[in-house]
């Protein structure tokens, strides 16, 4: 099995040829990590200080290193310098470990971390940050009990980790948010390559939360990216895009080519045949081990709109314009451009291939992958390389922009007007001319939406079907539909509008539901399956996620509405810093944190920090908007003037009638 596929010999050609910097394969690799820190966050390859918090529980050894690289030549490894790829599904980085004498203890690392947030000012206001002696004392006494502390007491601790973080120097929360993300930060072979899912000190049970997480990813990338730390997301894209190409089966079948994988862990090993030397590897997940074995359709569509937005804001096109690059674009292109059964324009997937990513009933035509691919088809565009080779691919993409953006601004949009309009359908219509094309019963509409459906505002549906059509709100699709300009300028100011109507609603105590209303009941039973972590108001059944902070600011200043995004930082600032950067919030109101939510979760933190990075400076917010090219709008229009286009051959001149002639037999 090849590391690049055959269809890619030009990609794996500058691969291999040294195309990729030294940068992102340096020539030694640093690593040295205390075990009892590697039990519980699992996370390799760390050069970083460790942070506070994990340094209060005596979880902090900064080790110095002697690394070297060593090569392996043999069957079914190709060498190029220092570097080892191997045809096995890992991707190599080797070297070895050797122990300094000259360690850091815990007391060093504190007094170092003092002294950094005394002189180190606050990169967003400038402001020094001023610590007092007998606050200093206070960390210390709690580190001290930290350290006299066994593991039962470590739970315990907590309440006093978070209490002193506060009293240490931290100036503001974007100074907190940022020093938690730097240590999400996850390295392979020396450099950074992405950031963890979470780093919850409260639980040993971490899952898959100490893997990288494509989705997950994205609002940490474009955070770097705001900040002008561009490496990171560099290194991100272009090792994911070797993984696209691996070979992925599931009980001997295979999907796609082109098919990104939901995450993937950096596995540290010791080298076969020599105990003094380790190796990275890189071991991806395309759904094949995750909960429900539901491949995730969302990470290509994610990796292309990075992939612009590091393009925008470092100003280097040449990571897009790499044949390997240009390869994976079209290779997420024809996955997602390929013919099938459907009569829609929209992407048909399974349940559980997004964000939402467990049964929750949004199998079929889910507005949130539906608003990623529009999203995905105009930033492909943007990059691919005008060649003969892409006419034809260029050609799908520019008719299925103008279908999928008619289909749905005509069919998934419900306001008060749309819902009168529903509630009138006639059903059983058999006509090329159908006013209910999808034969829509009128009783589906909700007795719920009736009385929440405000005069002024409106949203997107979050699902449509023959016969079926998902009410709910999803705020995902809706906010990346105003970003992506799949809704249209009427559509997105209303969809605003019933942001701000329904405030109590969809923001509460903590923004932002990810979906309204919950399923209870029976419906719950039927929909989820009885899903313990789905229950009514909780995780993605209407759970409240702070990640979405980020989309929400994007979408508001595209529409020049930024006080909505202020207003929702704010409510979201009172509380999530005391309650550690939790993954999502329970109930109506979003009162509670979630009951099996993680602390420090990464986009939590990533989340906010973009948000206020995007408030800050709202003109870099184009570097994730599409705006609408004037050719599509007229297109658009000329559909929206004449939706029903007769039907007949195409290409035919002349209609032929087909007659059948009865013999008769005496």
């Amino acid at each position: 099995m090849s590391l690049v596929l055959p269809s890619t010999s030009e990609a794996s050609l500058q691969v291999f040829s040294g195309a990729i910097p030294k940068s992102l394969f340096p020539d030694t690799c640093n690593r040295k990590l205390d075990s009892s820190f590697l039990s519980r966050s699992h996370v390799r390859r760390r050069k970083r200080r460790v942070s506070v918090y994990m340094q209060l529980l005596n979880c902090s050894m900064v080790l110095q290193n002697h690394p070297k690289i060593s090569t392996v030549h043999g069957i079914g490894h190709v060498s190029h310098g220092n570097i080892v790829f191997s045809q096995s599904m890992s991707v190599n980085c080797q070297c070895q470990r050797t122990e300094s004498t000259g360690e850091l203890t815990a007391k060093d690392g504190n007094v170092n971390w003092l002294l950094d947030a005394v002189q180190k000012p606050n990169p967003l206001n400038s402001v020094m940050n001023v610590p007092n002696v007998l606050e200093f004392e206070e960390v210390q006494q709690s580190k001290h009990e930290s350290e006299s502390s066994g593991s039962n007491g470590k739970l315990a601790s907590v309440e006093k980790v978070k209490d002193s973080l506060h009293k240490v120097g931290i100036d503001s929360l974007e100074d907190e948010a940022w020093n938690l993300l730097r240590e999400s930060v996850v390295y392979y072979c020396g450099s950074p390559i992405g950031t963890i899912a979470a780093k919850d000190p409260t639980d040993s049970n971490v899952l898959n939360y100490d893997q990288v997480f494509i989705r997950d990813f994205i609002p940490s990338g474009i955070a770097f990216l705001l900040k002008g730390e561009y490496d990171i997301v560099r290194n991100f894209i272009l090792h994911t895009l070797q993984l696209q190409s691996w070979e992925k089966t599931m009980d001997c079948h295979s999907p796609g080519q082109g098919l990104m994988p939901a995450s993937f862990k950096v596995r540290t090993v010791p080298l076969e045949g020599d105990d003094s030397a380790t190796e990275d590897i890189l071991d991806p997940d395309f759904g094949e081990a995750a909960i429900g074995r539901v491949a995730p359709v969302d990470s290509g569509l994610w990796w292309i709109i990075l992939l612009r937005a590091y393009g925008k804001c470092s100003g280097d096109l040449s990571v897009q314009e790499r044949v390997d690059v240009q390869t994976g674009i079209k290779m997420i292109l024809r996955l997602c451009l390929a013919d099938g059964f459907d009569m829609f324009p929209t992407l048909l997937v399974t349940d559980g291939s997004c964000m939402v990513d467990r049964r929750m009933g949004i199998h079929g035509h889910p507005l949130e992958i539906q608003a990623l691919f529009y999203s995905t088809l105009l930033c492909a565009r943007e990059m691919l390389a005008p060649e003969d080779g892409s006419a034809d691919l260029i050609r799908a993409l520019n008719n299925r922009l103008v279908t999928l953006s008619f289909h749905i601004r005509e069919y998934y949009w419900v306001d008060m007007r749309k819902l009168n309009e529903i509630y009138r359908y006639k059903t059983e219509e058999y006509s090329y001319d159908a006013i209910n094309k999808f034969n829509i019963y009128p009783d589906q509409i909700p007795p719920w939406l009736v009385d929440w459906m405000p005069n002024k505002g409106g949203y997107l549906i979050g699902n449509l079907q023959p016969a079926h059509m998902d009410f709910r709100f999803f705020a995902l699709g809706n906010l990346w539909s105003i970003v992506s300009s799949l809704a249209t300028v009427d559509q997105s100011h209303a969809i605003l509008d019933l942001i701000e109507a329904k405030w109590t609603d969809l923001v509460g105590n903590m923004p932002f539901k990810i979906c309204y209303p919950a399923l209870e009941d029976q419906e719950w039973r039927i929909i989820t399956g009885c899903d313990p972590k789905n229950t009514p108001w909780s995780y993605h059944n209407a759970g409240s996620w702070p990640t979405l902070l980020w989309q929400l600011t994007a979408a508001c200043i595209k529409m020049n509405r930024s006080e909505i995004a202020v207003k929702a930082v704010e409510v979201a600032e009172k509380r999530i810093s005391r309650d550690m950067w939790p993954e999502y919030y329970d109930t109506k109101s979003a009162r509670f944190i979630g009951k099996q939510a993680h602390l420090l979760q990464t986009w939590s933190i990533a989340g906010y920090l973009v948000a206020k990075l995007l408030l800050a400076n709202p003109s870099a917010a184009s570097a994730l908007i599409n705006e609408e090219d004037k050719d599509l709008a007229n297109a658009f229009s000329c559909m929206n003037a004449n939706p029903r286009r007769k039907r007949g051959r195409q290409g035919a001149k002349q209609s032929y009638i087909v007659t059948c002639l009865k013999r008769t037999y005496p």
